[in-house]
């Protein structure tokens, strides 16, 4: 089984795809809960602010670890 798995969605009616490791692709899934919308909404957020030049994947990624370092400054302070 591979490590990575590709993912389709649709953003503002383009169809795209995005390839993500497990532990990114549920991080996002927890995102998305958290702030009560679809991943589907999250991504598009995501790759609305992103760079051109950024790769989606990448910028998913980036956005995932964002998010887990506020996480841990929150619990260390």
């Amino acid at each position: 089984m591979s490590l990575v798995q590709k993912r389709s969605v649709t953003i503002r009616g383009h169809r795209t795809s995005y390839s993500l490791e497990k532990p990114f692709y549920d991080d996002l899934v927890t995102i998305a809960a958290e702030r009560g919308m679809p991943i589907s909404a999250l991504v598009a957020e995501i790759d609305s602010t992103r760079p051109r030049e950024a790769n989606l994947s990448s910028a998913l990624r980036l956005h995932v670890l964002d998010w887990a370092k506020r996480g841990a400054l929150q619990v260390s302070s």
